[in-house]
């Protein structure tokens, strides 16, 4: 079975061996995104993730919905899934360096549903909710 590509809309970005870095995007994650657009009516809206210091693993990852008027040229890299769902998530550098070759999904569980990052390469250990992770010294 063929992986559906995600494709760099803007601002691709290599890491210091010179190697793109990038994200992957679940049929999960880009469908739910596709219903979020069409029940706003906004087909702008993108999936904002990026990383800070904090939680109980170190970084923590935070997810917004954002509209493309907001993404910054210089700053984001943006991601399309590659299923025409037109679904977009938008990192900033510094997130995507600790994010490079992860997965966004959206998980569906008792206790709600939300976007995860899953298959984090740098994170060494992450804490039980998923929000939280530590890196490789």
């Amino acid at each position: 079975m063929s992986r559906q590509a995600v494709v760099v809309t803007a601002n691709p970005r290599k890491d210091e061996d010179g190697n793109e870095m990038l994200i992957d995007i679940t049929s999960r994650a880009s469908n739910r995104l596709k219903e979020i657009m069409a029940k706003d009516s906004n087909p702008t809206l993108a999936l904002r993730v990026t990383v800070q210091s904090g939680g109980c693993h170190g970084f923590q990852y935070l997810m917004s919905l954002t509209s493309s008027n907001k993404i910054s040229l210089e700053e984001d890299t943006v991601f399309e899934a590659g299923d025409g769902t037109g679904a977009k998530v938008v990192m900033d550098e510094p997130s995507l360096e600790l994010l490079k070759g992860s997965k966004v999904d959206y998980t569906m569980e008792l206790i709600g549903s939300q976007f995860k990052i899953v298959g984090n390469p740098a994170a060494t250990s992450s804490c039980g909710c998923g929000t939280s992770f530590d890196i490789k010294a």
